[in-house]
């Protein structure tokens, strides 16, 4: 059955029987089932002041993101920042929203990649499998599809963060919430999280492809192509986070994959937060450092996201992208993300079954 608000399945219990040799007043059990849980990121529910509000105050108070001493960070949080920031923020989720379905582009390709997923994993092992998709902000709620899943008798869950590479302010916190949906349970399913899969071949093989066909559908080719990554602070690197080494080998295989010298392809992060420094070279500043040094013609990818979102659609095509021209770029390329892409869903299956493994 369908949410009418959201095109998720609305998980029932309609099929729950009271055990066969339980008194009859016994609660009834759904048949044991299997449920995967894709994550990602979240997104406001709309780009109005008050709506961007409560998105950005639940993501800007998660110490994995920001984790600065509360008594310092909070007070400006819910002062000076939420007061302007979510003007700033909305107007750019509006520039790229999805009008017609009511939803930001990363809901619209997140649904997708989740009904693809849906049909292939089924067909491979059966109706007793549940696929649907949560978000780490916003709705839907990991608490909330856990809880939904537990109640259709999902007996072990898999919980899969679509992010490649791995970091704390990412597959981390998005694990944390999941772990805290488990601790409400009266029946706690057992639980498997999914490691990094940005070193798999097929992955890589699905990366590859799209800039593949990218660069088939144009006339000239691109001087350089910039892998850009979404940024962390650099003292997260020196703390432990593999993050950054993750990145830097995603390119390396990238580049081994497509056939590349060194001087084809560089790695870049975006979205740098704060006073602090943070990984670099930035990729705003790159492309113009490379549009000054007569590379007039780039592409730019970003292979630490799994679906075009805010930082993909505004940051990249749009702020970088300026950043690039104003320097005197000429031709500017944004690779889009795999998205619902085939070959990705497959690389996606793949890494799917092999942590299903024992359980079915």
């Amino acid at each position: 059955m369908l949410d009418a608000k959201s095109d998720t399945p609305m998980f029932t219990a309609d099929d729950a029987v009271c055990p066969v040799h339980a008194k009859p007043d016994h609660p009834a059990i759904p048949p044991a089932r299997i449920g995967i849980l894709v994550a990602n990121l979240g997104t406001p529910d709309n780009y109005d002041y008050w709506s961007m509000r409560r998105y950005l105050n639940e993501f800007l108070s998660d110490k994995r993101v920001i984790d600065y001493s509360p008594f310092i960070w909070q007070p400006l949080l819910q002062g000076v920042i939420l007061t302007k920031r979510p003007f700033s923020s909305g107007a750019a989720y509006k520039s790229i929203w999805n009008e017609e379905q009511g939803e930001s582009p990363l809901m619209t390709i997140t649904k997708a990649q989740t009904e693809k997923l849906r049909d292939v994993l089924v067909k491979r092992y059966g109706a007793d499998v549940r696929v649907d998709f949560c978000m780490r902000y916003g709705n839907p709620s990991t608490k909330s599809k856990v809880e939904e899943m537990i109640r259709d008798g999902c007996q072990k869950i898999l919980f899969f963060p679509l992010y490649p590479q791995y970091a704390g302010a990412t597959v981390a916190t998005a694990n944390d919430q999941f772990f805290r949906a488990l601790m409400d349970a009266k029946w706690q399913p057992a639980s498997r999280t999914v490691p990094p899969y940005f070193d798999r071949p097929s992955y890589i093989d699905a990366l590859a492809q799209s800039i593949e066909r990218a660069y088939g559908a144009m006339d000239t080719k691109p001087d350089v192509l910039v892998c850009s990554y979404h940024g962390v602070p650099q003292r997260y690197l020196m703390e432990g986070d593999p993050y950054h080494c993750q990145c830097q080998k995603t390119t390396r295989l990238l580049k081994e994959r497509l056939g590349w010298d060194d001087t084809r392809i560089t790695t870049t992060f975006q979205s740098r937060f704060g006073p602090e420094e943070w990984l670099q070279p930035y990729t705003v500043e790159e492309v113009a450092r490379l549009a000054e040094q007569g590379k007039k013609n780039i592409a730019v990818c970003a292979p630490a996201f799994s679906a075009d979102c805010i930082e993909t659609l505004e940051e990249i095509n749009e702020e970088i992208r300026e950043s690039f021209e104003e320097a005197g770029g000429e031709r500017f390329t944004y690779i889009p993300c795999l998205n619902d892409d085939d070959a990705h869903i497959a690389a996606l299956e793949e890494v799917i079954a092999e942590n299903l493994s024992g359980w079915i």
